[in-house]
């Protein structure tokens, strides 16, 4: 950053002299409800660590899979190879003396080692009291593995006219897909990131702590305590929330706030921890640390959203729970009539354990991975990165969609959006040269906008000589042999020089920072800077309307371009000078009138409400910690693409509906022939055409899954 500071270009606006703040908006401390503001950074750290824990569990549960899988259909193959298919001969079929203690010890170390994952997932569902799929696969595997070891015992040692029949192929294969199923869906989604963890990378890990006898020592953050003043030189991060005391400087919080502006900061002035000091050294005096600091509240808004969001069901898991009790139900039934009837405890064991064999889920478990894993790759393939299969099933119901303006519907950055000569013998390109020349040597934010657009014009620009800092205002120096000045507004006021008030308002108030041109005392031009409106940002909210879904705009950004740009893109809707806190609340009073909510954005302060909303939509050239809130990227970082996300969504929705239907569909006519409804009539379902359903269903799931295109 330059060394003129940056409160030349500030918009009358953005002091607050000009716009009432929204109600809201907060204190930039963040000081919430019941918090307590003694705590230290340890508070936080250990929540970093907890977060990590489950990060480093995710990976490993991912990589377990991806090895018991392979693991697992190793030792399956000569399963299928030695033993029947429910009962039913096949033509590859091998036997050998001894054969059957081979598929014994086989099948034996698969359900102790492929099913385990299930156990402990059949533990947790029943443990919430919401029995699912993993219930309903570990009832399947060990029904197919006790019954198969009682059945092989019998056979061996048990004198009988009777050839119990064992379900070993059954418990391999259904180990396998089921395997198989859930590590292609981890595969897809990818990893679900860790935005807590990357949040507190924001924060340097020490600091320079000013000593009572004004000696700067090196202490480490989480020493860091309320009162303790710290030096922060320029370009250092901001180690903590609190209140200039000394210095003037100019503060990036865009990291932060989302807002791509460099903030002017005097003694007197607040700072938050995680921003990007300028060029000046303060020295801050710290108001906030560990959990009561700024970014702890933003991770604290995003871990509970997180933790509420989880909660949430998939559309397998309802069939699969819905199944379980459907076939525990009439298993039980099918073993007391059966046992009523004919006093066999063999003939109704056996109608109990083909009604349980034939509702295991081999295509129901497939039927959704194969769908996620088909949407994810054309997504991906189309500029969008889905990570949670919620969003794809929550998409239909989706009422409001709430965008952040800038770096969502705006690119975020300054440019060049109007230059005005103000005196005779001077345009658009002399105004601009001169300027150019000034800030050539400057990597001030708006120097950078005006050599932009002085490249993107091819513009030759005269040296400039003898450029010198006008402490707080601008830049001055000699061009073509002229005395030349770039102030502010401010400047112009300080100095009783006149210029159009209601030029500055208008231009202002769409958001603009404005730099005025002075050829010795006279003003001969202006270049108005401020954020573009994305090329597609209106075609979306045109496209949102037209799908009955309201779009609502949130920013942080002063109200009066707040309503230039919702007006510009047709938002009827839209809340300014938001802080994160304000942003999910918003999100979450939508959520209590039962309206499902988007989120999109890009920035820290979009973190909590990208957490809270009911789908979260990340712009891909936004910040880390965004993303890792957000289930859905926009890698383009194109806000129609929210359009194609939803059109996918709503055409993946559909296929995983058809496959839950052909995964589990035919169990509404299995189920009872397997339990013998129809005995009377002399039909009884036999495990080996229960088999063959499953196995074409299986299939039909299969092709299904990869019938699915984008529009």
């Amino acid at each position: 950053m330059g060394d003129h500071d940056g409160v030349r270009h500030d918009m009358k606006d953005m002091d607050g002299h000009a716009t009432k703040p929204d109600e809201t908006a907060k204190d930039p401390d963040m000081k919430m409800d019941g918090m307590d503001h003694s705590m230290s950074m340890n508070g936080m750290n250990d929540h970093m660590d907890m977060a990590h824990m489950d990060h480093m569990d995710h990976m490993n549960h991912m990589g377990n899979l991806k090895q018991k899988f392979w693991v697992s259909l190793i030792v399956a193959i000569p399963i299928f190879l030695l033993s029947p298919m429910m009962g039913f001969e096949l033509p590859f079929q091998l036997s050998f003396e001894g054969s059957g203690w081979v598929v014994l010890a086989l099948a034996t170390f698969l359900f102790f080692y492929g099913g385990k994952p299930f156990f402990y997932g059949a533990v947790s569902e029943l443990k919430n009291r919401r029995p699912a799929m993993m219930t309903l696969i570990f009832m399947g595997i060990s029904v197919a593995y006790f019954y198969s070891l009682y059945a092989f015992v019998a056979n061996q040692y048990v004198h009988s006219t009777v050839e119990r029949m064992d379900f070993f192929w059954e418990l391999a294969s259904l180990i396998v897909i089921m395997l198989l199923g859930h590590w292609i869906e981890m595969r897809a989604v990818g990893d679900a990131g860790d935005a807590l963890k990357k949040m507190a990378q924001l924060l340097p890990s020490s600091a320079h702590l000013v000593t009572e006898s004004g000696k700067t020592v090196d202490v480490a953050i989480s020493s860091v305590k309320v009162g303790d003043r710290l030096m922060v030189k320029a370009g250092e991060k901001i180690p903590a929330d609190g209140k200039i005391v000394s210095g003037d400087s100019t503060v990036n919080e865009s990291m932060v706030t989302g807002e791509a502006k460099a903030v002017a900061k005097k003694t007197g002035d607040k700072v938050i921890g995680g921003s990007i000091n300028g060029d000046g050294t303060i020295t801050v005096q710290v108001t906030g640390t560990g959990e009561s600091g700024y970014l702890a509240q933003v991770m604290k808004l995003v871990g509970d959203a997180q933790k509420e969001k989880s909660k949430a069901e998939n559309l397998s898991d309802k069939v699969a729970r819905a199944l379980f009790y459907v076939a525990l139900g009439v298993g039980i039934l099918a073993f007391i009539v059966w046992f009523g009837l004919t006093g066999s405890l063999n003939v109704a064991l056996e109608r109990l354990v083909t009604v349980l064999i034939i509702a295991c889920p081999h295509a129901l478990g497939l039927a959704i991975p194969l769908v996620v894993a088909r949407s994810t790759s054309l997504g991906a393939s189309h500029g969008l990165l889905i990570r949670n299969r919620h969003a794809v099933e929550k998409a239909k119901s989706i009422r409001v969609a709430t965008m952040d303006k800038t770096g969502t519907l705006t690119e975020g950055n300054f440019a060049v959006s109007t230059i005005i000569p103000l005196a005779n013998g001077w345009d658009e390109n002399r105004v601009l040269g001169a300027m150019t020349a000034l800030e050539s040597a400057s990597s001030h934010p708006l120097a950078a906008g005006i050599l932009s657009e002085a490249r993107k014009r091819n513009l030759d620009f005269p040296k400039a000589e003898n450029v010198s800092v006008i402490e707080g205002a601008g830049l001055s120096g000699t061009v073509d042999g002229q005395s030349m000045k770039i102030v502010s507004a401010a400047w112009l006021d300080q100095q009783h020089l006149a210029y159009s008030e209601k030029q500055f308002s208008e231009l202002s108030a769409r958001g603009n920072s404005l730099s005025y041109l002075l050829d010795g005392d006279t003003i001969v031009g202006l270049i108005a800077q401020g954020d573009q409106i994305k090329p597609d940002a209106k075609k979306t909210v045109e496209a949102l309307k037209a799908m009955d879904i309201e779009p609502v705009m949130l920013t942080g950004d002063n109200e009066g371009f707040a309503k230039a740009v919702a007006g510009e893109l047709g938002i009827t809707e839209f809340y300014a000078q938001l802080l994160p806190q304000a942003k999910e609340r918003i999100i979450a009073d939508f959520q209590k009138k039962g309206k499902a909510v988007m989120m999109v954005g890009d920035g820290v302060n979009d973190a909590p409400a990208l957490a809270k909303a009911d789908i979260g939509i990340a712009i891909g050239a936004g910040t880390d910690v965004a993303i890792d809130s957000a289930e859905v990227i926009l890698v383009k970082s194109d806000p129609y693409d929210i359009v194609h996300f939803l059109n996918l969504a709503k055409r993946t929705t559909k296929k995983m509906v058809q496959n839950l239907w052909w995964g589990a569909g035919y169990n509404i006519i299995a189920i009872p022939l397997a339990a013998g409804i129809l005995a009377p009539v002399g039909i009884i379902l036999s495990p080996a055409v229960g088999a063959i359903l499953m196995s074409i269903s299986t299939i039909v799931v299969a092709i299904n899954a990869m019938t699915l295109k984008m529009e």
